[in-house]
This record gives C-alpha cells, sequence and structure tokens, in this order.
C-alpha cells in the first residue's frame, strides 16, 4: 500500500491579487519555505505566503496532471475553486500542522 501524500495548492499575497498553483509531497514544509522566501522565483518575488487552497491525492501522477489542469484554468475558474474550500480566503496554513 502507498502512504505517501502528494498536494496541489494555491498560495497568494495578502491582498488575494496574484495566485501560484504547485504541487508538493510535503504541504506543511513547502508553505513554510514560501512563508520563509525560501523558494526563489515567482512565490518570493510577488510575496505569495498565504494557503488558500489545497487538494490531496495519493498518486504523483495524478497530482501533476491536476496542478497542469487547474493552472490552465482561467483566473474566475481558479476563484470559483477557491470560493468552495475557502470563502474568505484564510489562510490555511495554521490548519495543516
Amino acid at each position: 500500500m502507498n502512504e505517501k501524500q502528494y498536494y496541489v495548492y494555491i498560495i497568494t499575497n495578502k491582498y488575494n491579487t496574484t495566485i501560484y498553483v504547485g504541487v508538493t509531497n510535503n504541504l506543511a514544509r513547502r508553505i513554510y519555505e514560501h512563508k520563509n522566501k525560501l523558494v526563489e522565483g515567482f512565490s518570493s518575488k510577488y510575496n505569495l505566503n498565504k494557503l488558500i487552497y489545497f487538494e490531496c491525492t495519493e498518486n504523483v501522477e495524478s497530482a501533476i496532471i491536476r496542478e497542469k489542469q487547474i493552472k490552465n484554468y482561467s483566473r474566475a475558474k481558479k476563484e470559483l475553486l477557491i470560493e468552495k474550500m475557502n470563502p474568505n480566503r484564510e489562510d490555511l496554513y495554521e490548519s495543516i500542522l
């Protein structure tokens, strides 16, 4: 049995103006890296450090496929996805620790 879990997640900045979709096998660690700017690139450049959405799967291939699917969504469709899980755009980081 595969006990590994993979996560597709969406982070934003404090103004909820820019979003980033990513995939990881350790959500708490990855969000910590974003929050502490340990990840160079897009998330660091745009101060993306607030976890507003995530999904979990046991299969890395399905996680990557889902990440690509969400990345190809329009902004409006991404907003609807977030709205269903987190209508107030609260930072979900504490809930995953």
